[in-house]
């Protein structure tokens, strides 16, 4: 399954990512995974408060 999660940076930008993992992924999880993505180097650093990320599953239909 795939899963979006929306970090905020310091800037005032939001960054999203995509996760994949199991429908049965804890948020915790998926905050992680996407932090974890997050290249420092080139952009501000994204929060890692987990209360400012935002979570959503994308359904995917298929044909």
């Amino acid at each position: 399954m795939c899963w979006m999660v929306a970090l905020l940076a310091q800037n005032g930008l939001q960054y999203v990512y995509r996760v994949y993992a199991p429908r049965e992924a804890l948020p915790g999880d998926l905050f992680w995974a996407a932090f974890h993505c997050h290249d420092e180097s080139a952009r501000p650093r994204a929060s890692d408060l987990f209360d400012s990320a935002q979570i959503w599953a994308l359904e995917t239909q298929r044909i």
